[in-house]
């Protein structure tokens, strides 16, 4: 089984999993042992579920704005959560590829696999919620013929995605590109970094 395949697989449990209840407070229950590539994938996805449904809640325009901060906070951590999801994989890819002599000609890509499979997480959310547009019975006729057109192009860019994914994996097996993974070092979260933080020491 091609990686794009398995990872779609595992997306797509993740995100029928979180409905069963379709809850942000409701636990992981992640299926898979800790230390295997599924158990990351669908970790990754699911944090990314709950994020897609916080952001949906927090434009509620008659939100308590106590409650909207709070809603704020949960964001920032799970944006952090996910990033670091994405560095564990690419951490993965790291030891996966270690062994491959490189090309003498070999290049970079523009962004690490785990990036890739980041955005490949997200589109399965827009197709599932998509999905959900076209098919919902209280849609008039024009709005699920406008989501019917949307969930056209996305499943086109799925096609296109699981291809760029499998041709990049492809490349660093065969040494034709090699891979570096930064850390995003983001700041805002970082009480040493973050100036507002740090000021009130």
């Amino acid at each position: 089984m091609k990686f794009t395949e398995k990872a779609w697989r595992i997306f797509n449990q993740s995100i029928q999993d979180y409905h069963i209840e379709d809850s942000v407070y409701q636990e992981v229950k992640n299926p898979y042992p800790a230390d295997q590539i599924e158990h990351l994938l669908y970790l990754k996805n699911w944090i990314d579920t709950v994020q897609w449904h916080l952001e949906d809640i927090i434009r509620d325009e008659n939100i308590n704005p106590v409650e909207a901060l709070k809603l704020k906070r949960w964001i920032d951590k799970s944006n952090q959560e996910r990033t670091d999801r994405v560095e564990n994989l690419d951490s993965w890819f790291l030891q996966k590829y270690k062994n491959v002599t490189t090309l003498p000609d070999a290049r970079i890509n523009t962004e690490s696999p785990a990036w890739a499979i980041d955005r490949f997480s997200i589109l399965a959310l827009k197709i599932y919620h998509m999905r959900q547009e076209v098919e919902r019975p209280s849609a008039t006729p024009e709005h699920k013929a406008k989501c019917q057109e949307k969930l056209t192009v996305l499943e086109e860019q799925f096609q296109d995605l699981s291809a760029a994914i499998e041709e990049l994996l492809e490349d660093y097996q065969a040494g034709r590109k090699y891979m570096k993974a930064y850390k995003q070092m983001k700041m805002y979260n970082d009480e040493e970094l973050n100036p507002v933080l740090y000021s009130k020491k």
